[in-house]
């Protein structure tokens, strides 16, 4: 109990309550006025008719094991025409649940679907993990090439994470640390391991001793590395989740996957802050969706959106597209809204608005690196609001999981000629950014291209940010910033490496010391600052530059 009592301890969540009844969704959801065209969003409606897990015999004790009875309940739900299979509230301990079509699984107020933590009862198969086609255990809640499904009502999944994950000793205070090792596990150095199945697998990969196939058999000894996502859904369509608390997923907690006319609402979604690889939801290669009125606090990135990993990804050729995402709440998480970094199918359309992110590690999140290729664009933020952002409030990073330039690189002539532009490169372009307020970041913002792909076609518009630092465009692109306003306490509030087509429209900075703006870099051209207070002597320019920028107050 002593292992179980320290693992399930998590920050609170929001919880929202009026969750519509079984049967009465309506059939689409319509957004007018949105930046693109887009269809309206298809939702689930189910026949009334009910079957209760309880009265088909699975007991609400904690101790029972009640898959047979619920995957049962589920199948004949589907088979007689589809319905509500009905959670009452209690405890129901329940190794992997499989959903099948026309099926609403309702959790009623009070229920917890307690997914077991002996990780033996989830077998491992073929899945996909992190862009890619991948073994993996059985996840918690699962459904394959499915129609008309939903899971809804106030009760909670629990998906037992805490048999799963390996824990971090930097992400807890000595004593926490203490506490797990003596519960149990396998510590070696700074992390901690729940079973000798994963350190058995890290071994093995260390003396170059795993199997040369990807197979089961051959892969069986390694199980518990191969933790499985808590609720993946693969090419299915007419999905609803609406309602639950879904908390302490083994690795991403809800994972879309080929999926299409999706609608996540009024949900609360946790896991532990030092949770590994515990995303709240990552839409990948999804088309046609809502995400609204849904509290994130979780381990790692919030609303996570993806679309393939590499050449894989490439291949399927299938973007994250329209998608609006509204309503939503972010406590900790390794970024508030987030595209990438495995995006290589492409992300575009996607209009995020009325959000606050509440000490996020960083705010709103692009990331990609060489070798992804993909494109993501037409991306609209509105009415963001921000506070305690220990990173950037704004975070553009092509070098992601690599080392940027150097600023004395960043100064060299021709850098990145000679790197070619191939399938390969990721291009970032046609951001719309309105109405964003941050309070407390390290950071305001960073645009990080690549030297032979900048970030391009970036506007920011009423935008403002208090932070340490201020903002710093390297290899971006045709940007232009109005009404941006900046509170930096130290260091330029503005600096620009190898950028060009950038203007600073009643952009003023407050706070700082320094000279307002740094401009440097060969390749920087076209940067003009209009409307912001700043006279020629208050930028430090490169002299070769001197003719390239433009400063005037109208």
């Amino acid at each position: 109990m002593k292992r179980k009592h320290f693992l399930m301890l998590f920050a609170a969540g929001l919880m929202v309550a009026c969750q519509p009844k079984p049967g009465t969704q309506p059939v689409a959801e319509n957004m007018p006025g949105l930046p693109f065209e887009m269809p309206a969003v298809q939702v689930p409606v189910f026949k009334t008719d009910t079957l209760n897990i309880e009265k088909l015999g699975a007991v609400a004790d904690g101790q029972t094991l009640n898959t047979a009875v619920i995957n049962k309940a589920i199948e004949d739900c589907s088979a007689s025409g589809g319905g509500v299979v009905l959670v009452p509230a209690g405890i129901w301990l329940t190794g992997p649940i499989v959903l099948k079509s026309n099926v609403n699984l309702h959790l009623a107020s009070g229920a917890l679907l307690q997914f077991t933590d002996q990780t033996a009862e989830y077998p491992l198969l073929s899945g996909y993990y992190e862009g890619l086609a991948a073994l993996r255990c059985q996840s918690p809640i699962s459904g394959r090439n499915l129609e008309n499904i939903a899971i809804t009502g106030d009760g909670i999944v629990d998906g037992a994470g805490q048999a799963w994950r390996q824990v971090k000793k930097s992400k807890l205070t000595e004593g926490q640390w203490n506490e797990l090792v003596a519960s149990g596990g396998i510590p070696i150095g700074d992390t901690w391991y729940p079973s000798q199945s994963s350190v058995d697998y890290l071994k093995a990969k260390s003396e170059n001793k795993l199997p040369a196939e990807s197979n089961l058999e051959a892969n069986k000894p390694y199980h518990d590395f191969f933790r499985p996502v808590m609720v993946s859904l693969i090419g299915c369509k007419k999905v609803l989740l609406d309602g639950p608390t879904f908390q302490n997923s083994p690795a991403w907690n809800l994972h879309p996957l080929m999926c299409e006319h999706i609608t996540l609402r009024n949900l609360t979604v946790r896991n532990p802050w030092y949770s590994q690889n515990g995303d709240g939801v990552d839409l990948e290669s999804c088309r046609i969706g809502l995400v609204e009125n849904c509290s994130f606090d979780v381990g790692d990135d919030a609303i996570c959106i993806k679309s393939g990993k590499d050449k894989e990804g490439r291949d399927r050729g299938m973007p994250t597209e329209l998608f609006v995402i509204r309503d939503c709440v972010v406590y900790h998480g390794h970024g508030g809204f987030v595209v990438g970094s495995e995006m290589s199918g492409g992300v575009r359309k996607m209009y995020v608005s009325n959000c606050t992110f509440i000490g996020t590690d960083c705010g709103l999140r692009f990331k990609s690196l060489r070798g992804r290729g993909g494109v993501v664009e037409d991306i609209y933020m509105d009415n963001i609001r921000m506070t305690n952002i220990p990173t950037e409030a704004i975070r553009f990073n092509l070098f992601y999981g690599g080392k940027m330039p150097s600023e004395e690189a960043i100064q060299v002539s021709g850098e990145g000629e000679n790197i070619p532009v191939t399938e390969e490169t990721p291009q970032f372009r046609n951001f719309h950014f309105s109405n964003i307020i941050c309070r407390g970041a390290q950071a305001a913002m960073l645009v990080q291209g690549l030297p032979e792909m900048p970030v391009k076609g970036l506007v920011l518009e009423n935008i403002d940010i208090s932070a340490e630092t201020g903002i710093v465009c390297n290899y971006g692109e045709n940007i232009r910033l109005k009404n941006f306003k900046l509170q930096v306490k130290k260091g330029n509030p503005v600096s620009v490496y190898n950028s060009k087509k950038l203007v600073l429209d009643g952009c003023p900075a407050t706070g700082s010391q320094e000279k307002y703006a740094k401009i440097r870099g060969s390749q920087t051209a076209e940067i003009e600052i209009i409307n912001s207070g700043v006279t020629a002597e208050d930028m430090e320019v490169d002299g070769n530059l001197a003719n390239l920028v433009k400063v005037s107050n109208h």
